[in-house]
Formats: C-alpha cells, structure tokens, sequence
C-alpha cells in the first residue's frame, strides 16, 4: 500500500515535471518566432525606404540629365555665336582700314581742291597797284611768246663705291648734324635710286625732317603729303601726319592743322604721335 503510495506520488510528480518542461519549450519557441517576425517586419521597413530613396534619385537623374541636355543645348548654341562674332570681328579691321584709306584718300582730294581754289584766287584777284593804273591803248595783235617747257628733274648720280645702306646712314648722319641741305641731297640720291628699297619711305619721310628743320613749312608739306600718298602703310605714315599738321601751324593754317591732328587721332590711336596731336587739338579747341 505504503509502495503504491509512493508510486503514485513520483509518477504525479514526474508529470508535473514534464508538463513544466513542456509548457516552458514552448514559450521559449514561441520568443523565437515573435523576434523573426520582428526582423523581418524591420527588413520589410527598410527596403521599403530604400524602394522609395532609390525612385527618388531616379528622378534627381532624369531631371538632372533634362538640364544637362538643355545647358548643351545653350552651349552649342554659344558657341556659334562666338564663331560668329569671330567671324565678323575678323572682318572689322579690313573695313575699319577702307574706311581710313577712304578718308585719306577724300582728305587729300580736300587738300588738293584749296589749293587750287586759292591758286584760282590769287589768278582772279590781281594787286591793287595793278588795278589802279589805266590800262595801255591797245595795238594790233601779237605773237604769243611760247615759253619752253622745263624739261623735267634728273635723278641724282649715284656715289660710287657706296652700298644702299651707307648712302643711307652718311644722310642720316647729316641731318643730326644740322646739315639739312646735304641731308636732303643724300636721301634723294637714295630714293631716286633705290626707290623699291625697305627704306625709300623713310627717306622720303627725313627729306620732309629736313624741310621741317630749315622752316621752309610749305615744302616740307608737299614732302609729307607725298609720303603720304605714295606710302599709305609705312611705319612713318603717323610722323607724318603728324609734322604736316605742324608745318601747317607754323603757316597760320590752323583749321587745316586741327583737321590733320583728327585725322591721324582717328587712323592711329595707340600711336606716340596721337598723344601730341590730342594736346594740339585741345590747344586749338579751347583759342576758339
């Protein structure tokens, strides 16, 4: 009896036990499960976060690709314009030349034009003296005298044993000296010989110095018209320009003057020559 007691105590007791064991595998299975579904829900979350930065740089893309294709667009077109205006600012000094040559061309025609109307004056205008006395009784007609044409200047004979060159510099020599006449004689023996030579212009720009230096303000102004007639691109063309507006001056032309200093303000700005013609202008301006 006491056996079937106790028997049945370790048999209740062995049950309690399989039940607590049970009952305690099951929770633990059950956290499992719970911390699974946990990740995967938290997996689910972030992709889906991702799904949604991934369509957004997707648009960020496309819309950034819009642009890119718009600014190429822009810069094509850019560019164009710049080949163009290249274009056109190649062709800017060829006109802006054409035009100075054309006013050369018309200024010279200007000056040729008053010395003809002032030839034509002094013709028409004869001296008082002249037209206060009576005139004589006419007599029957006479011969007219027919007066030799003068025949025209020989070229100056060429120094023997002297290069091109030392003709050159024994002129140039002269003129620093002061020694104006021989100066003169010098450089025409050199142009009139050697009138193809890189330096005919520079001769014939001293000749116009030489003049200048001896006051004889007329001729030096037919000397540097001639330079710049027969020279239009020599590297004297601003001196030039520039000595004739003086001599002009020094003749009391001063409207002719102020003309030649604006004209050579306008064909050569950046020259050194620009900057006494910009004073002498102002001074000629401002005694008005």
């Amino acid at each position: 009896m006491f056996r079937d007691r106790k028997f049945i105590a370790i048999l209740i007791a062995g049950t309690l036990f399989l039940a607590q064991v049970s009952n305690g595998g099951d929770k633990k299975e059950e956290k499992v499960y719970e911390l699974i579904y946990k990740d995967v829900q938290l997996i689910k979350q972030t992709l889906l976060r991702l799904e949604n930065k991934i369509n957004k740089n997707q648009e960020e893309l496309i819309r950034l690709q819009k642009n890119m294709a718009h600014w190429e667009e822009l810069l094509t077109g850019i560019r164009l314009e710049q080949a163009s205006l290249k274009d056109k600012q190649e062709e800017i000094p060829l006109i802006y030349q054409a035009i100075l040559e054309k006013l050369g061309s018309l200024y010279l025609d200007l000056q040729n034009t008053n010395q003809e109307i002032a030839t034509l004056k002094r013709i028409l205008s004869p001296p008082e003296e002249e037209q206060g006395e009576i005139a004589p009784p006419e007599q029957g007609p006479q011969k007219e005298e027919v007066q030799p044409k003068e025949p025209p200047p020989e070229k100056m004979p060429l120094p023997p044993d002297l290069s091109p060159q030392e003709i050159f510099n024994l002129a140039r020599e002269d003129y620093l000296k002061g020694h104006y006449d021989l100066a003169i004689e010098g450089f025409k023996i050199y142009k009139d010989n050697f009138p193809e030579s890189p330096l005919a212009d520079n001769a014939s720009y001293w000749i116009g110095e030489s003049l200048y230096s001896q006051e004889k303000y007329e001729e030096a102004v037919n000397q540097f018209n001639e330079l710049i007639l027969n020279y239009p691109f020599s590297d004297k063309i601003a001196s030039a320009y520039l000595k004739k507006g003086l001599s002009l001056l020094q003749m009391g032309k001063q409207e002719e003057a102020l003309t030649v200093f604006k004209l050579l303000v306008s064909k050569f700005p950046l020259e050194e020559e620009t900057k006494v013609a910009q004073e002498k202008i102002k001074e000629l301006t401002e005694k008005k």
